[in-house]
């Protein structure tokens, strides 16, 4: 047997005892195998381009892997291999996590969505609007509107980030330095002080509400952010190698983040966003923080692919996870240009909205998103169909892989 032929088995091999649900062969879920063999095509070709370092495929149908593969490399400087269980940093991707969290505790009547959020964060009571003049000499006026929990959820309560440009408010909440916070209480103190982007409600504006929710569930639900998450998804959901701080034990699992240089040569680099891995720096950031790997998320997406369940374990009940996917932008946006074409947003996350002005195979009211590291899922419950995709490399998506994953997976169904 060739060499590259055995370690193809052994991958495959490593695959399966890590899978993160039942196995299945394409086939029989309604997937054509040679059609499925074009995701393999498209994947190694970014990778043997030298367009990313490694990347890692997840593909479920019908509740079941049908497809879970592994190319190129987790850390380009020592020759790690990318593996199925190989973790990743999701940077956005964990807004969902923090989303469906919040609704949790929406229908556990322990707060409601057009809540102030300064009802449980009073130091944002008084938040102001920049309406001109510099960071150095900003004007500001007093927010007509308090951002409310569905503001957050949606990103239109005024909040933005710091590696965004094009007003004096960016450049003011990188002087905040946020992610260098002592904690998600420092966090909330130096967020206080920052001035709105927008007046809330308004518009849609990508931004650190998630972030904000984070410590909102915290005094919400009484006891720590991240530990909340660990009892009320993670573990319910087995999710067992997500986590805001990586343990000791799993570190020689953590992929590097990479970057081409002006060369085009990918180098490791030092993670973004303050997404550390030891504990005792940064903050849980309930928009950026979590690592996870392919597969614990892989069950994460099947759970919202179900409406709301995995394993007879219910996350959101049936009728909050159908108002979580509803677009909830209303007239305050246009989400053709705030989200992506075609595409809107709901309480958790992106979901389509139509699939002729997306432009592309795909269904209505398909779940998605992304994180900053380029790591993207979709959960498209009219298909019964999950996708993920995991590299770890800075700028987002530069080489748009994720359109043609999408495309790809959605070729094959029979």
């Amino acid at each position: 047997m060739k060499h590259s032929a055995w370690f193809l088995c052994l991958a495959w091999a490593a695959s399966l005892a890590a899978a993160p649900l039942p196995i299945s062969n394409p086939e029989a879920e309604a997937v054509n195998p040679a059609r499925l063999e074009r995701v393999n095509t498209l994947v190694k070709s970014f990778v043997e381009s030298g367009k990313h370092a490694g990347v890692n495929v997840l593909i479920l149908r019908h509740g079941k892997v049908i497809h879970n593969v592994s190319f190129g490399l987790r850390d380009a400087d020592l020759l790690k291999p990318m593996e199925p269980d190989t973790i990743c940093r999701i940077y956005s991707m964990t807004k969902v996590v923090t989303g469906v969290a919040t609704l949790q505790l929406y229908e556990a009547g322990q707060l409601q969505l057009d809540d102030p959020i300064a009802k449980y964060l009073p130091e944002l009571k008084d938040l102001k609007v920049l309406t001109g003049g510099t960071a150095d000499a900003p004007t500001l006026v007093l927010a007509k509107t308090q951002p409310t929990v569905r503001m957050c959820l949606n990103h239109t309560a005024g909040f933005t980030y710091d590696f965004f440009s094009g007003s004096p408010v960016h450049e003011l909440y990188k002087r905040a330095d946020l992610w260098n916070a002592k904690g998600l209480e420092d966090f909330i103190q130096r967020v206080a002080k920052l001035p709105l982007l927008a007046e809330p409600g308004t518009a849609f504006n990508y931004s650190i509400s998630d972030d904000v929710l984070g410590l909102l569930i915290q005094r919400v639900s009484g006891v720590k952010f991240e530990e909340y998450i660990a009892s009320h998804i993670t573990g319910p959901l087995g999710m067992e190698d997500t986590f805001f701080d990586v343990p000791t034990d799993k570190m020689d699992r953590l992929a590097r983040l990479h970057r081409q240089d002006e060369k085009g040569k990918l180098r490791t680099i030092e993670p973004i966003i303050g997404a550390y891995a030891e504990p005792g720096r940064g903050i849980p950031a309930g928009g950026a923080g979590l690592f996870s790997t392919i597969g614990d998320y892989g069950r994460f997406a099947q759970m919202l692919a179900n409406g709301g369940s995995l394993d007879g374990v219910r996350i959101l009940s049936r009728k909050m996870w159908e108002l979580g996917r509803l677009n909830s932008l209303g007239s305050t946006a246009n989400p053709l240009h705030s989200v992506g074409r075609g595409d809107g947003w709901g309480l958790f996350s992106g979901v389509r909205l139509n699939v002729a002005d997306a432009g592309e195979p795909g269904t209505e009211g398909t779940l998605f998103w992304s994180g900053a590291a380029t790591t993207h899922f979709f959960a498209d419950p009219g298909e019964d169909l999950v996708g993920l995709v995991f590299c770890q490399h800075d700028p987002f998506d530069p080489f748009g892989l994720f359109t043609r994953f999408r495309t790809a997976v959605y070729q094959a169904l029979d």
